[in-house]
């Protein structure tokens, strides 16, 4: 079935098919010229409201988006997808997929890294937390300890270079790492809240499970991409 729907924030809140729960997110859209069409080839147009046919087109542009990013003669991959029209755009197309498909699996490593670079601060602090906590985790991300807000920035970043010019199977483990360990650190929060500020308390432990859930539609995604059926 579809992911359940995140609260409503600026970024996070309107894609409603990704687990991560990162709320709340801010996002100043980059306005860039868009890739040739020939770039996106196979990808029909949009506008159809028929569900079967808007989950055909998740795939299709998903495949298409991955296809362009691992082409050689693509400049700074990892900003591909703000020069297709912006997070917002692929966002509609690809927030109903199912966990651990490929255009689910994109949006998720595309809202992590919007996290992490506008929240850094936050993403550093629970990372640090959680770190003691998820040290198997911990070295699967490769994040160096103690972390501040660029180190978690360049993590999100690496993570999808790696996407389309590496291993993405290793990609995504690192990335699923980092949503564990992410998750810990939000128990910690809540353990330390509890007594002064239950409701807080409840917040970041539902987050938590938000980010653990994340974390195995990622490594989902990465033994499929091993066995060839990532799609």
């Amino acid at each position: 079935m579809p992911h359940q729907a995140i609260p409503a924030s600026p970024t996070a809140g309107r894609y409603g098919g990704v687990a991560l729960r990162l709320d709340p997110v801010s996002q100043s859209p980059t306005h860039r010229r868009p890739l040739s069409r020939a770039s996106l080839d196979g990808v029909p147009a949009s506008g159809d409201t028929d569900p079967a046919a808007a989950v055909e087109l998740a795939h299709t542009t998903a495949a298409a988006v991955l296809r362009a990013g691992r082409d050689p003669a693509m400049p700074a991959p990892v900003d591909l997808v703000e020069r297709l029209g912006g997070l917002d755009e692929l966002a509609r197309l690809w927030s109903d997929a199912e966990e651990g498909t490929l255009p689910s699996t994109l949006l998720t490593l595309y809202l992590l890294r919007e996290w992490c670079r506008s929240r850094g601060a936050e993403a550093a602090r629970l990372y640090r937390d959680g770190a003691i906590r998820a040290e198997v985790a911990h070295a699967v991300a490769g994040v160096v300890a103690p972390p501040g807000p660029e180190d978690v920035a360049r993590l999100a970043d690496a993570v999808l270079t790696s996407t389309y010019r590496g291993d993405l199977a290793v990609a995504l483990e690192r990335a699923a790492a980092f949503c564990r360990v992410v998750g810990a650190g939000r128990e910690v929060a809540a353990h330390d809240r509890a007594g002064d500020d239950p409701e807080h308390a409840t917040r970041e432990l539902r987050l938590a499970a938000g980010n653990t859930r994340a974390a195995r539609a990622l490594e989902q995604a990465a033994r499929a991409w091993r066995a060839g059926t990532l799609v």
